[in-house]
C-alpha cells in the first residue's frame, strides 16, 4: 500500500477495531441467549395460559350445570310448599336436623 501499514490487516488492530469487534461479538451472543431464555419463557406462560383458560372453561361447564340442577331443586321446593305438602317438608327439615345432630354426637365421641 505505501503507508507503512503491516499488510492484511489495514490498520484496524492499531487502531483498537478487534477489540471493539470482540466485545461486540461477545455481547451479541449475550444477547442472543437472553433472547433466547425470553423466548422459551414465553412460550412455556403461554402453555400454561392455555391450560387455565381449558380449566376455566370446565370450571364455567360445571358451575352452570350445577346452577340448573340447583335451580330445578329450588322450583320443586317452591312446589312443595305451595301445596298441602308443607307438614312433610318441616318433617324432613327435622330428620334432616336430627341426623346432623347424631352424626355430630358420634363425631364428638369419638
Amino acid at each position: 500500500i505505501g503507508d507503512g501499514a503491516p499488510t492484511g490487516n489495514y490498520g484496524y488492530t492499531n487502531s483498537g477495531y478487534s477489540v471493539y469487534e470482540e466485545e461486540n461479538e461477545r455481547l451479541t451472543e449475550s444477547l442472543r441467549t437472553k433472547v433466547s431464555a425470553i423466548k422459551s419463557l414465553s412460550i412455556e406462560i403461554g402453555t400454561e395460559v392455555k391450560n387455565q383458560n381449558k380449566m376455566l372453561s370446565e370450571m364455567d361447564n360445571d358451575f352452570d350445570s350445577t346452577g340448573g340442577i340447583l335451580g330445578a331443586t329450588m322450583g320443586r321446593l317452591r312446589t312443595l310448599s305451595r301445596g298441602s305438602q308443607t307438614k312433610l317438608l318441616c318433617y324432613m327439615m327435622l330428620f334432616a336436623l336430627f341426623v346432623f345432630f347424631v352424626i355430630y354426637w358420634i363425631i364428638k365421641l369419638r
